[in-house]
């Protein structure tokens, strides 16, 4: 098992990385049940969550088909960290989790996610100061540097290490790579293989199948793996991880069934969470994702977002499911999202 605090994950656990507009609670729950082991809220401002907007409120929702789950936060106000870090504790995540990797503009610009990079001595505060504010295991996910001058990723992981957190996930990309070139994996292997380090290292970046993930698992030697963009439209990915590393074959790619499946259970929690016209409008930019690669399914994904409620969407998903029996797909690769706006690590 591994530890991080009082939560006992299994071995070489997979993480769902926290990605905004994207992994909320319908989402967790549909990775989870192919397999997440741990998932993770959207990040949240800790000025707004002070604040109270409503907005970074309701990214604290946490149900039982998504546990466990940890709550990231992002900020550069040791204060208002501290604050945020007290709310978080009163709603009982299984862990707290502090955002120091996003890269994009408006997070950095604010001396926040990715920005904090640039000085390690305010990191360890921060760090110190939500440590001191909550009963939750604190962990952090981060960086190898600010650019390729400074990854000081070796340094900062021991300094956080005594700053009390219990896990710590790395992006093997710099700030200004952003989600550009391949993902440097030898330093977090580095950070792994440091005899300071005690705590679990979790490598995070490119991991788009199950035998890329067993290669850097043995390569590395890391505790487990965070899969982000890889997840978008393909649960199954943890699935298929697991399966290869239990039996080193290749798992079959999930029936037209399965897929369409995948599209029922996440608009049922859309619906429930967003209610029925956020929900089914929240769902328009996911259906192609989970049945893509079907020949032909252009004509129907194109329906699919026009419709104008959710039993309109079901007869749909029928109709594909009638039409696709008997298909068998083949596997098809995992196109990781370019994110620009969006902070998916």
């Amino acid at each position: 098992m591994i530890p991080i605090g009082n939560l006992l994950l299994p071995e070489f656990p997979l993480l769902l990385a926290p990605m905004e507009d994207v992994s909320d609670p319908p989402f967790r729950a549909v990775c989870k049940s192919f397999g997440a082991d741990l998932t993770y809220t959207e990040f949240i401002s800790s000025e707004s969550l002070v604040k109270g907007a409503i907005r970074s409120r309701r990214k604290l929702d946490i149900f039982a088909a998504e546990r466990p789950v940890g709550i990231q936060l992002y900020g550069g106000d040791e204060d208002s960290l501290a604050l945020a870090a007290a709310i978080v504790d009163a709603t009982n995540p299984s862990l707290l989790d502090i955002n120091f990797g996003c890269p994009v503009k408006g997070v950095v610009g604010k001396g926040a996610g990715a920005g904090v990079l640039r000085d390690l001595p305010l990191m360890v505060r921060l760090t110190e100061a939500c440590v001191r504010s909550t009963t939750l295991p604190v962990t952090v996910k981060t960086r190898l540097g600010w650019d390729d001058g400074s990854k000081n990723i070796v340094e900062a992981a021991e300094r956080l290490q005594d700053a009390g957190i219990r896990a710590l996930t790395i992006h093997g990309r710099t700030r200004c790579q952003l989600y550009k070139g391949e993902a440097d994996w030898e330093l977090i292997g580095k950070v792994k293989n440091n005899p300071r380090m005690k705590i679990p290292i979790f490598g995070n970046g490119d991991i788009d199948s199950a035998q890329k993930a067993a290669e850097y698992a043995n390569r590395y030697g890391v505790d487990g793996i965070m899969i982000g963009r890889a997840a978008i439209g393909y649960p199954w990915i943890f699935r298929e991880i697991k399966h290869y590393r239990d039996f080193r074959v290749a798992a079959p790619p999930p029936t037209v069934a399965e897929r369409v499946a995948a599209c029922r259970m996440h608009l049922a929690g859309a619906l429930s969470w967003n209610g029925p016209v956020q929900g089914l409008n929240e769902m328009r930019g996911r259906y192609g994702h989970y049945l893509k690669g079907l020949p032909g399914i252009q004509q129907y994904t194109r329906r699919l977002v026009r419709l104008p409620d959710a039993a309109s969407v079901e007869e749909a998903l029928g109709e594909i499911e009638r039409s696709y029996h008997g298909y068998v797909a083949e596997a098809q690769p995992i196109r990781l999202v370019n994110y620009h706006e969006n902070c998916a690590l």
